[in-house]
């Protein structure tokens, strides 16, 4: 928390009042008087603390972020607001989330939503990301994103029921998926869930707002308003 105080002081009282602290262990008077009296800057300053650290995670990735895998986006593929989305097949908070970003897309006509595929919970998952991004390739990505997600988990018979309901040619896929053409893809996504701090799935990225978890509609909602008004 040392690191937190030093900039809550820098904040409110200026830099020296912070050197002051850091080095001496102690803080002007006047700016603890004024940290006693009005303890509401303290989540406020955190909360543009947080905002600083986000933004400097996303800039230097942004153009790779937002750039979808050709073919995998949800939504408005020239959307001027995109919202990313880092999935799993066989996570049941992503499947709990497609209600939200298929309103999100509908309530938002230029939203443009990146789907990032990230099979991090099962073997399964992998094969169905693959086949996902084989999808993309034949114009089917939308279509394949729905029907895996109302399959019960990315099984081998679940993924292939899901592709043929959604119009992919399984013969051209499989020949793509045994390339490896999709391998670059998926250490990539890795990558950057990594540099971004993400863990788990879903995760999100609007703007230069990190969310993490079925954060839900609203908080959503919200991210993508302050990215349109940024």
């Amino acid at each position: 928390m040392r690191w937190l105080l030093t900039f809550i002081i820098a904040l409110v009282g200026g830099f020296a009042g912070a050197a002051a602290w850091q080095f001496a262990g102690i803080g002007p008077n006047p700016t603890r008087d004024y940290l006693l009296a009005n303890p509401e800057v303290l989540p406020e300053a955190i909360e543009v603390l947080n905002q600083r650290e986000a933004l400097a995670k996303v800039e230097p990735l942004r153009d790779d972020l937002e750039t979808p895998f050709p073919g995998a986006v949800l939504g408005n593929p020239d959307g001027k607001i995109t919202l990313v989305e880092f999935s799993d097949y066989a996570c049941t908070y992503c499947r709990q989330s497609m209600g939200d970003v298929m309103a999100l897309i509908e309530a938002n006509p230029d939203l443009k939503v990146v789907i990032r595929e990230l099979p991090i919970l099962s073997e399964g998952s992998g094969d169905a990301a693959r086949m996902a991004l084989a999808a993309a390739q034949q114009g089917r990505f939308a279509a394949f994103h729905d029907a895996m997600f109302r399959q019960d988990g990315p099984s081998e018979e679940n993924i292939a029921a899901a592709a043929r309901e959604a119009g992919v040619d399984l013969a051209k896929a499989q020949t793509a998926i045994d390339s490896g053409a999709f391998e670059g893809q998926l250490q990539n996504n890795l990558f950057l869930a990594q540099s971004l701090g993400f863990s788990g799935t879903p995760s999100w990225i609007v703007g230069d707002e990190l969310l993490n978890g079925a954060v839900g509609m609203d908080a959503l909602s919200d991210a993508i308003e302050t990215a349109r008004n940024t």
